[in-house]
């Protein structure tokens, strides 16, 4: 688990002027008695005020006051806390209260983008094309499959599934809009199959704790199969037809135990694998390509090694495959008599390709070395290929390799076949693929192409598109414009930067607004894909850009190393490169210049905005990780003792008080701070609701400007907001609503 969100989403916020008035009023409590209001918007009394109780923390003769310590209540269930959340959304709405109407139409535009009755591109899983619906008005999809008639024929790029009055029959698994009605969150997360095809093992959050609880069900009748596997993450395989191995996890919510579990015994009688006892260690799951091993697998953020099970042994043991060298990250594939494994260490950064036979582990052979400039990202392995994704130059590639038959030795690699994509900029990644086949499938999209499902046959080199995401209203991708510019940092590094624009409306004379949006953490790359919301900015006139900073892993494994522990600084003053390149190259001005981070992206946010408030009007922080010193000093919450390699582990002075000078709550000062959106999930476990919190008050007793700063908390979600595909479609609403407002672009009311 790491501080971040799945896709970024689109926050974009712009200031205007701001009226102050003061008088005295009958508040409630916790309400400062002074009104401030936005120009366009009618009188409303001032931002809560979180009362301050005395908390000193000292460490190497250090003294931190955390006045808003008391806000931390891991139970979520304080009153007081839960009150003075619910004062901040109460003033929230009030001060967006008279842009209701134009909410309601912004949804209207942006869902009637939407396709609202579709299904997935179907993948092949033995007799059956599996495949997702949605229906029209449903929030939720359902899992559905169809069997094949002709299932004994290889699989082609020209595979259509039938449909029709004389196709088979669709069969409806599960109904997600039908488990949803009786919870305000719903998300399924894990949707297995058993390789007989006869049952689904699913896990389910009602929360978004993410904290699941898996069922199985029969496929065909959609009975529960035994009793469920309560208190689990959402890591889930099948081990033969007739058993499952989950990960669960400790009181910090670390995944620390790999268990098996026999269908129709009690979870009590499951057998633990692997106890991961080293709090620096997490475990996943990963299923071979060939379906014949299980992987489990544990890592730290600099050392990873591996265990499999033999699945046709059902013996419930692990064998080490790669055991534990600290700086040595492996990853493993099969195939054949064949371990694949792709390893990293601080010499080949970048990774390098090894196979070695299955009884004879130690006999590796180099299949691709180490490049200084190409980094070995991940492979997916076929029967008679091996796909390469790759990035160089801070792209992904595709690369085709031929395999010799299955028993045959490796000796190395012939020249790769690449495949060639039509955008400058774009994001590609692997989906799910039928490993006896020459069929890769693989999804991509860029900043104007909708995302699309590709089959690539291997042989021939063919491509067909199997799928593209359905763009209503009159969707035109030539109207848009797409380029790379590169901004140079201050020690001459070269920062990528991916810029959108809709090519008719935007004048690139420094008027135009833009959101500039960054990460920066975990390895993450940030790549440019396709968002249909994304569209009621654009469409407006907004330019879009992502800055692609050290810390993240667009540029390769060291652009991450230069942005982590005691050179994470690099990755706030990249962004401020990238934000003044776009300033001095007329994108936009001072005065238009929007910022949106989210997460791990919100620490980002919190430490530019204090070192440069100057260079922004608005910034967006979603779950912002910004109360990092405090956070990092504590081992009882989640993910803590698992990220001291990622941020360092402040218990030692050097990382203590580089930490701090850096940490966004501990470095607010009496400044002025543009306009601000800060957001928070009181069930998120990954960025406690109360460091936003925390931040937010701090902001409000220190700020010297009147510019306007909303705290919006949802009582009912975790890390990743709603959970409903429309409920989602409501916050970019709000944020692009005052967004709009505060650039003084909202219709009159009477329009």
């Amino acid at each position: 688990m790491v501080r971040l969100s799945g896709l970024p989403y689109l926050l974009l916020l712009q200031s205007t002027p701001l009226l102050v008035s003061f008088s005295s009023l009958p508040l409630a409590s916790g309400f400062a008695k002074t009104r401030l209001t936005f120009s366009t918007s009618a009188m409303a009394p001032a931002p809560p005020v979180a009362k301050k109780v005395k908390h000193e923390m000292v460490m190497f003769g250090d003294v931190r006051n955390d006045d808003h310590y008391w806000l931390r209540d891991d139970s979520r269930s304080n009153p007081e806390v839960i009150a003075y959340l619910n004062e901040e959304n109460a003033y929230t709405d009030l001060l967006m209260k008279d842009s209701k109407s134009f909410e309601k139409e912004l949804y209207k535009e942006i869902r009637g983008r939407i396709k609202e009755d579709d299904i997935s591109a179907p993948i092949r899983k033995g007799s059956y094309y599996y495949y997702q619906r949605t229906l029209e008005g449903k929030e939720y999809v359902q899992y559905c499959r169809r069997l094949i008639l002709n299932a004994v024929t290889a699989p082609s790029v020209h595979d259509v599934m039938p449909t029709g009055p004389d196709a088979p029959e669709e069969q409806v698994i599960l109904d997600e809009n039908v488990k949803a009605k009786e919870h305000n969150y719903y998300n399924i997360e894990a949707f297995k199959v058993s390789p007989n095809n006869k049952l689904v093992a699913y896990a389910e959050d009602t929360k978004g704790n993410e904290i699941y609880t898996v069922y199985v069900i029969d496929a065909e009748t959609q009975t529960t199969v035994g009793k469920p596997l309560v208190n689990v993450t959402s890591y889930l395989e099948w081990a033969g037809d007739h058993a499952l191995v989950y990960i669960t996890m400790d009181e910090i919510l670390r995944p620390d135990k790999a268990w098996s579990h026999k269908l129709g015994s009690e979870q009590s009688s499951d057998i633990c694998l692997y106890h991961e006892k080293d709090d620096m260690f997490s475990l996943y799951l990963q299923i071979s390509e060939s379906k014949e091993y299980l992987f489990v697998v544990s890592e730290s953020k600099k050392t990873q090694s591996v265990f499999y099970m033999d699945i046709a042994k059902q013996d419930d043991k692990l064998t080490v495959l790669t055991p534990r060298v600290y700086g040595i990250d492996t990853s493993v594939s099969h195939r054949g008599n064949h371990f694949f494994i792709k390893r990293r260490s601080d010499e080949y950064y970048n990774s390098e390709l090894l196979v070695c036979p299955r009884d004879n582990i130690s006999a590796t052979t180099v299949l691709l070395p180490h490049r200084e400039s190409v980094k070995i990202q991940d492979i997916q392995l076929f029967i008679n290929h091996l796909v390469a994704y790759e990035r160089e130059n801070g792209l992904a590639t595709v690369t085709i390799y031929d395999l010799p038959a299955i028993g045959e030795e490796i000796k190395g690699l012939q020249s790769g076949r690449k495949v060639e994509f039509i955008d400058p900029i774009y994001s590609v990644d692997p989906s799910e693929s039928v490993f006896s086949s020459s069929i890769l499938r693989f999804s991509y999209s860029s900043l104007r192409t909708p995302s699309s499902v590709y089959d690539y046959d291997m042989n021939s080199s063919v491509s067909v598109l199997k799928k593209i995401e359905a763009v209503l209203g009159g969707f035109d991708p030539s109207n848009y414009v797409t380029e790379r510019k590169w901004a140079i940092a201050s020690d001459g590094t070269q920062v990528p930067i991916s810029i959108v624009y809709q090519k008719n409306l935007v004048k690139l004379d420094g008027s135009d607004p833009m959101l500039l949006y960054g990460y920066g953490s975990y390895e993450i790359c940030v790549d440019p894909d396709f968002k249909k919301s994304r569209l009621s900015l654009i469409d407006r006139g907004f330019i879009f850009a992502i800055a692609h900073i050290r810390g993240g892993g667009e540029m390769g494994r060291k652009w991450y190393e230069n942005g982590k522990l005691l050179k994470k600084k690099n990755t706030f003053t990249d962004f401020i490169t990238c934000a003044e390149y776009l300033l001095e190259h007329k994108y936009c001005s001072k005065e238009k210049l929007c910022i949106e981070g989210r997460s791990a992206g919100g620490l980002l946010m919190g430490a530019v905005l204090n070192m440069r408030p100057d260079l922004f009007k608005v910034a967006v922080a979603g779950v912002p990780f910004v109360d990092v010193l405090t956070t990092m000093l504590d081992p009882t919450i989640p993910l803590t003792t698992s990220e001291w390699e990622e941020w360092g582990d402040p218990r030692k002075e050097e990382f203590y008080f580089y930490m701090k000078s850096y940490s966004p709550v501990d470095n607010v000062k009496p400044q002025n701070y543009p306009n601000m959106l800060v957001t928070a999930g009181l069930n998120d476990p990954r960025v406690l609701y109360s460091e936003p919190a925390k931040f937010v008050a701090k902001l409000r007793e220190l700020k010297t400007d009147n510019n306007t700063l909303l705290f919006k908390v949802e009582m009912a979600a975790g890390h990743f907001s709603k959970s409903g595909r429309f409920e989602k479609l409501q916050e970019d609403v709000y944020t692009y609503t005052f967004i709009l407002k505060t650039l003084n672009m909202l219709p009159p009311p009477s329009a």
